[in-house]
């Protein structure tokens, strides 16, 4: 599957033909259990954006979720007693699963702080 300058190269070599022939000329196909060809047109058209300077990954649009819903900013503490922190706010700040954080309770707040961070390192504040 082509990507960057090489995608956008190939689609301008391809010209004018069927969507299915130019995502099928750049490599997104895979084949099916059952033998058949699949045309990859969601990985296909994210490429050609990426290609062309439109960020679609979790990391880059900040503020938008899953299925492109905005993000509220707004947690619930859950019937079970949970706080939950959804992945999309995890995504946006690259936190991987296994990731520590010291828990620093104030009045009405609390701060997750990385282990081996600073209160300062992570608020973006110096």
């Amino acid at each position: 599957m082509l990507t960057g300058s090489d995608l956008l190269n190939r689609v301008k070599e391809l010209g004018d033909i069927s969507k299915t022939d130019l995502a099928r000329g750049c490599g997104y196909v895979s084949t099916k259990k059952d033998g058949g060809e699949r045309v990859n047109f969601t990985a296909f058209y994210e490429a050609l954006l990426e290609a062309k300077g439109v960020s679609l990954s979790t990391g880059g649009s900040a503020g938008i979720g899953k299925g492109g819903r905005k993000l509220s900013y707004i947690a619930t503490v859950q019937g079970n007693g949970n706080l939950l922190v959804g992945k999309a706010y995890t995504a946006m700040l690259n936190l991987n699963p296994g990731d520590e954080f010291e828990i620093k309770l104030g009045k009405k707040a609390i701060r997750l702080i990385p282990v081996g961070g600073s209160e300062e390192d992570e608020s973006g504040e110096e």
